[in-house]
Parts: structure tokens; sequence; C-alpha cells
């Protein structure tokens, strides 16, 4: 259980990491640019998580496995950036699949901490959501949650909430672990591919 939770906290990290040096590349940020906008992007969500949970000093600061997986992602993407870009939208994908990781494990995390269900399950939105709204906002771009109809952090508390009723109904970790995970990443990916979105006013018809 330990072991699937920090494997899936460090991939998530990468890959979030990941999407935030891909997106300083395409601004043309320089190399302490890169490392920094990969840093912010892997691990804000889980430091405001970790502040508001009382879980001090948070695990991103406390760990320095967390800072290296941001450094490898940023030296990757540095070099290797002609490759990452091959991928159709790799900032998107990316971010959903960090997106997809720290819902799960935010929402475990918090609930470690005796945080109640409903708020454990925020807790998992708000750790998967960070670090792709501190990416946006650093490279002045508005943040996906806040663009109209995203199924962004809709898709995060889908995966959260997920999460909460396995543990609270006792079912069994790694299953109810993949399947958040799973449903959340599919819920974003669909939005990316298919347009799926929410319901939105419409103002003057």
């Amino acid at each position: 259980m330990d072991l699937l939770l920090t494997v899936l906290d460090l991939a998530g990290t990468f890959v979030f990491a990941i999407s935030g040096a891909t997106a300083a590349v395409q601004q043309r940020l320089d190399v302490f640019g890169v490392a920094v906008l990969a840093f912010a992007t892997g691990t804000v969500g889980g430091i405001t998580r970790d502040v508001l949970i009382g879980a001090t000093p948070p695990l991103a600061i406390a760990e320095p496995n967390y800072a290296l997986m941001t450094l490898a992602a940023a030296v990757v993407v540095f070099f290797g950036h002609r490759f990452v870009d091959r991928i159709q939208s790799p900032v998107a994908i990316f971010d959903a699949a960090g997106l997809s990781m720290f819902a799960v494990t935010g929402t475990i995390r918090a609930l470690d901490y005796g945080i109640s269900p409903i708020m454990a399950a925020v807790m998992g939105m708000v750790t998967g959501i960070g670090g792709g709204m501190m990416r946006d906002v650093l490279i002045a771009r508005m943040p996906a949650v806040l663009q109209p109809v995203e199924l962004y952090a809709t898709a995060a508390l889908a995966g959260s909430s997920l999460t909460v009723i396995g543990a609270t109904l006792d079912w069994p970790f790694v299953p109810t672990v993949l399947c958040a995970a799973g449903l959340c990443f599919f819920l974003r990916f669909m939005a990316l591919r298919r347009g799926w979105r929410l319901p939105a006013p419409r103002i003057g018809e």
C-alpha cells in the first residue's frame, strides 16, 4: 500500500513536472526557468494540500526525491523537447496523467491525517489542480480550472471521490486506486479529445 502510493506520488510529480518543463520550453525560457516551472508544477499541489491539512513540513520539501524528480523532468525536456513535442498536446496529456495520480494520492494522504471524507476528496482535487494552476499563472495563461466548462477540477474530484468511496466501504485498495486514477484520466482525456464539457448558461439566446 505505502509503496504503491509512493510510486504514484513520485510518478505524478515527474509527469506534472514534464508538463511544466514543456510549457517553459514552449515559452522559450532558459534552463533555470525550465527547472523552476518544472518544480512548481510538480510540487505546488502537494505543498498546498499538506499546509491545509497540517502536514508540515510538506512532503515535497521534506523529501528530496520530489525535487530530484522535478529536476530529472526538467533535464529530460530541456535536452529532449523535440521528442516530447511529437506527442499531440504534450502539456495537456502529461497534465492529465499527473492530475489522475495526484487526485488519488492527495485524497489518501488527507484521509490518513484524519480529514473528513468530503474534505479529503476536496484535498485530492486541490492536490491535482494546484501544480497546473501555478504553471499557467507563471506563464501568464488562464488556468485550465478557470476556463469555461473545462473538465479539469471535475475530473480530479471524480477520481478523489471514488477513492473516498472505496476507502469508506473498505474496497480492495489497489483496484480502487487504479480505477479512481483511471476515471480521472479518462474524463480529462475525453474532454481534450472529444470536447466533453460541463453545461454552461446560454447567454444572449
